[in-house]
Formats: structure tokens, sequence, C-alpha cells
């Protein structure tokens, strides 16, 4: 008897001051989140009244092709002159990569030079800075608190595979446009399926094959871009 007191009284301490860590945390929200980094890149060209000068489409190809960009990242023309010639060049090249130039580039510190235009190469990369968190003094939860590494896993395997960074922080919103023909192919298809025998439907798909059964089939073309 006496030793459980003595053992209960060498624990009790230790419960309170893990009762009183500031860092603990009892919810089940992760502490550790993904972190968002943005970097841009520029280059200035020299431009003419038709478009860029000798030799610089040459130097923007090699600069593009030394940061190789790719899906989630935003080429966009600086250019206050409005030369409509050399951002169709820079346009062109973009599009060997899969990308369209956005509206406008990021802010930048210096003024774009007069007879020049300024490439900006936006990319955006995530990652859980925090993470692997392996720490043996807060591994035990008396506290019933979290443990440290929690939620390292799940968050740091999304920041790998999420294709655009910034859709971490506002997402993405809708283009507003729709093809109703192409919503309501299922209903269509299901409305006007005769029931067969064994309860389910005879449904005939894009490419003239027939097949019944229990269930409805949908054939649907879409395209996906990088």
């Amino acid at each position: 008897m006496y030793s459980r007191l003595a053992a209960v009284a060498l624990c009790a301490p230790a419960l309170l001051l893990a009762a009183c860590d500031p860092g603990a945390n009892r919810g089940l929200e992760s502490v550790n989140q993904p972190v968002v980094s943005r970097s841009d890149y520029a280059v200035d060209l020299a431009t003419t009244t038709y478009g860029l000068s000798e030799g610089e489409a040459g130097r923007l190809a090699g600069w593009l092709a030394a940061l190789q960009p790719g899906y989630g990242d935003r080429i966009a023309v600086d250019d206050p002159a409005g030369a409509t010639g050399a951002r169709a060049q820079v346009a062109a090249e973009a599009a060997r990569y899969g990308l369209l130039l956005a509206d406008t580039a990021s802010p930048a510190p210096s003024a774009v030079a007069p007879g020049t235009v300024r490439v900006v190469l936006t990319r955006a990369s995530a990652s859980v800075p925090s993470c692997p968190r392996s720490d043996p003094l807060n591994a035990y939860t008396f506290d019933s608190h979290t443990h440290p590494n929690y939620g390292c896993a799940v968050n740091s395997n999304l920041a790998a595979m999420v294709a655009r960074p910034e859709d971490l922080i506002h997402g993405q919103t809708g283009t507003g446009v729709s093809d109703p023909v192409n919503a309501a192919r299922a209903i269509q298809a299901y409305r006007g399926a005769a029931s067969n025998r064994a309860g389910g439907l005879s449904v005939q798909g894009t490419a003239g094959g027939a097949g019944s059964g229990g269930g409805l089939g949908a054939s649907t073309t879409g395209s996906a871009g990088n």
C-alpha cells in the first residue's frame, strides 16, 4: 500500500506539469499545416516596334528552358507600353509548355525600362516545414493532447500532391461556363432507357455498344489540361 501511494505521489508533479504545457494541442485540428511560398523569376527583354529585338527570342527560350515551367506556374508580361508583338512572341513560347499568359504580373521592386518588356514567372511551392516531429519528451499524452507528429503524414502528402499550391490558400473560383447538354446526359439516359427483366436499365454508350444489367453505365467525354 505504501509503495502504491509513493508511486502516485511521485507521478503527481509530472502530471501537473504536463497539464500546464502551453504547447499541448488538445484539439483534433493538426498544428502541422502546409505552408505555401511563392517565388518570382523575371527577365527583361529589349523590344522593337514589331516585337522582340534580334536575339531576345533566343534568350527567352533559354530562360524558360532553364526554369522548366509546368502546371501551376504562371507567366505574365509586364509591359507599360503595350507592345502586342512582343506579348504574342512570349505567349507562343509559353504555349510550348502548355501555359497561357496571365492577365497581370506580380508587382516588381523596380520599374520596367523604356523599350523593354519584363517576363515574370511565378512559382508556388507547398511544404510542412515542421515535419517530421519526433520529440520523445512530448510523446506521452497523459493530458490527452495529440502527438507532436499528428497530421504530418496527411498534410505533407497533400502539399506534395497538390497541382497548384496556391489553391491551398484561396482555392479556385468557378468559370461560370457550363454545358447543359453534358450535364443532363446521364439524366436523359436514365429516363429514356427501358427497364429489363433484371430490374436494371439497358444503356447504349457513345461507342455504339449496348449493355444490360443491374446498373446504369454512363459515358462522358472530357479534356484535361496540364
